[in-house]
């Protein structure tokens, strides 16, 4: 296993997520910020691309260019199109809490996940250890087709969190953050999901964010420690990096997409870090550049 350490490239966010490489930048949701940001490489020249009252998380981009942007209180998608904002689709019948995690397939399909419970009012009220042992209610992953319409709900995911698709289109692949494993779904032409199987058990990991390399292994935060873990398919660990602080989502940029970026947080609690801007974003050159979506 090779071992990293991250540096810090960016203070002041608030908590980040859904890093996504774009167009030269890496873009960002900060959730109590309250907005999408993008940024140069080296962490300079952060720019206010879009304003989200109502709580920014996954990012995505249509084929023709349109930004996606999960809406996490009202649990709905949003649209950016010249300037203009709209409603794409709204989830919020099939989410029991907020909605959070999104990829957009190269195709147009979206796979937006949500909470299932209020994890942080869960963890006020029965403390770590029982929270631990007992098991909090699943939820549901669902397909949005390239006009916004719900094509399929995928029920029974524990907490789906970070999300890649391989670079042939063919396989999604889902982290299950109490669930303690990838999970993997081959991807039928119309975009719906079919044969659902464990990719990589985990053992000690609560997976947050992830990204795809070239060697076909993922790279996930884990967000109840202050790495970033590369593992391939069956569960071998290859890789970790250390950060300064806690680990929730991770992404394979820059030029040569071998820059892994890394948003990281003293708490994702919102009653600790809400007021707070105390989120970093954090970077360290890794040997294998990134592949597939996003």
């Amino acid at each position: 296993m090779k071992e990293y350490t991250a540096a810090v490239v960016r203070e002041g966010l608030g908590f980040g997520e859904g890093p996504r490489w774009h167009e030269g930048r890496l873009w960002y949701s900060d959730f109590y910020r309250h907005a999408i940001y993008s940024m140069a490489s080296d962490g300079s020249d952060e720019i206010l691309e879009h304003d989200v009252p109502t709580q920014p998380s996954g990012l995505g981009w249509l084929p023709d260019g349109d930004l996606l942007c999960v809406s996490m209180i009202d649990q709905k998608v949003l649209r950016f199109h010249d300037g203009a904002v709209s409603t794409f689709a709204d989830i919020s019948e099939h989410c029991e809490f907020w909605a959070n995690e999104m990829i957009v397939s190269t195709t147009g399909y979206s796979y937006v996940g949500n909470f299932g419970f209020d994890l942080d009012a869960r963890l006020a009220e029965l403390g770590i250890e029982r929270f631990i042992a007992e098991p909090p209610p699943t939820t549901n992953l669902v397909v949005l087709d390239p006009e916004g319409a719900v094509i399929q709900v995928v029920p029974d995911m524990a907490f789906p969190n970070g999300t890649v698709i391989t670079p042939d289109g063919a396989t999604l692949i889902i982290g299950e953050t109490f669930g303690s494993q990838l999970t993997a779904f081959d991807i039928e032409s119309d975009g719906t999901l079919v044969n659902r199987r464990v990719w990589a058990p985990l053992e000690m990991s609560a997976s947050d964010g992830m990204c795809l390399d070239a060697e076909g292994q993922i790279w996930f935060a884990n967000a109840v420690t202050r790495h970033c873990v590369r593992v391939r398919e069956g569960g071998e660990i290859t890789g970790l990096v250390t950060c300064s602080q806690t680990a929730f989502a991770c992404m394979l940029g820059d030029v040569d997409r071998r820059t892994l970026f890394i948003m990281t947080g003293k708490s994702s609690d919102r009653f600790e870090v809400a007021d707070k801007t105390l989120g970093h974003v954090e970077a360290v050159r890794v040997d294998v550049a990134g592949a597939g979506t996003p």
